[in-house]
């Protein structure tokens, strides 16, 4: 696992990275850049650089409260994510971190509308995106 002290994520990272992928926080919904994002590629921790999505698995979710985030159906690998509870706000939720460097990406939660029945709904600010 990827250790860094704080003081060097914050010069590593933008003041939004930081604040999603270190302090668990959230853009607001509909700003992130990947929100329309249809090229095909790969999506990478917007820490660490290790591969958490493939494009294919980017879908328009229908799920009312959570279409403001880019979603996906399915990580990349089996050990690339690491789910979580998350009891925070008053809220029961399954956290998705990256298991190469502990930051917070953002939630997973049902969703009739995904392919699989599985929603990780993932901050952009959390990403990068490489295309092929």
């Amino acid at each position: 696992m990827q250790q860094l002290t704080e003081d060097e994520w914050k010069a590593k990272l933008t003041p939004e990275q930081y604040h999603v992928l270190r302090e668990q926080g959230t853009e607001a919904p509909g700003s992130g850049k990947y929100l329309y994002n249809d090229e095909h590629g790969v999506y990478r921790c917007g820490a660490c650089g290790i591969e958490l999505f493939k494009s294919d698995a980017k879908y328009e979710s229908t799920l009312p409260g959570l279409i403001g985030w880019p979603s996906f159906s399915e990580a990349a690998s089996n050990d690339a994510l690491v789910l979580s509870d998350d009891n925070s706000g008053g809220m029961r939720r399954t956290e998705v971190t990256c298991a190469n460097c502990g930051s917070h990406l953002g939630h997973l939660f049902p969703d009739d509308s995904s392919p699989n029945g599985q929603h990780f709904c993932i901050n952009s600010a959390a990403l990068d995106f490489e295309k092929n």
